[in-house]
């Protein structure tokens, strides 16, 4: 790994930390930027985190001892794909790519129009349709709309439904996109809508965020090229 790849992974994995450590917010929860790793000491919302390493080589019994296992679900995000944490309890759940675009790169133009949630009715009818009827749709609580640093893209169809969508981090250095969903047009579709968008809020800085199996082979179709490995812990009870 290049020196700028290096710091675009360390990058990237603060970035995410602090997107988990918003949404956690919204849900009421602490959390803790510590020595290699953020940590929360409550159970995080689902699908996401109980912890992320922000350097290579966090100890990984610190890192364990910093979040709730007791709880079913604990899980960690191993940025740099280094840690053993089957000794506390672990096992990976996936591994996936960080993933990343220079600023400025041109974007397949999305067709659909784009604006910002910026009210509560707004965030439900994006997770409404983020969610697809699985009834995950209350993790995207109001209160994320108070974090200055994240923002919520929305893409309607002409006759206005919200067809698309995706979340945007702003951090010093990069904006991070994730939660990137089409309803029509499949991945595609998703990620010509979330780059266009992106970069019409952010045009100075890079993209970075992380996927695996089928929606990082779109991503990469789109321009964005893979720059580490990271793993996801689940804690077994």
């Amino acid at each position: 790994m290049t020196t700028s790849e290096q710091f675009l992974v360390r990058a990237a994995a603060r970035n995410n930390a602090e997107w988990c450590a918003a949404m956690s917010r919204s849900h009421g929860l602490t959390s803790a930027f510590g020595p290699g790793s953020w940590t929360a000491p409550e159970r995080t919302p689902p699908f996401y985190p109980d912890a992320v390493t922000l350097e290579p080589g966090a100890d990984p019994e610190v890192v364990a001892a910093r979040i709730d296992t007791r709880s079913p679900g604990a899980s960690v995000k191993d940025s740099f794909g280094d840690l053993d944490l089957g000794r506390a309890g672990f096992r990976v759940l996936f591994e996936a790519r960080w993933i990343h675009r220079p600023a400025g790169a041109p974007a397949v133009a999305s067709d659909l129009s784009a604006d910002v949630a910026a009210d509560p009715d707004a965030l439900r009818a994006w997770a409404l349709a983020w969610d697809d009827g699985d009834g995950n749709q209350d993790v995207f609580r109001p209160e994320l709309l108070d974090d200055p640093a994240t923002t919520v893209l929305v893409g309607r169809s002409a006759d206005g439904r919200v067809v698309a969508g995706a979340v945007a981090s702003r951090s010093d250095d990069v904006v991070g996109v994730s939660n990137v969903f089409a309803r029509e047009g499949g991945p595609d579709a998703a990620w010509s809508f979330a780059l266009t968008a992106t970069h019409r809020l952010f045009p100075a800085l890079p993209v970075v965020g992380y996927e695996h199996g089928e929606d990082l082979t779109a991503a990469v179709r789109h321009g964005l090229e893979p720059i580490g490995s990271l793993r996801v812990w689940l804690h077994q009870p």
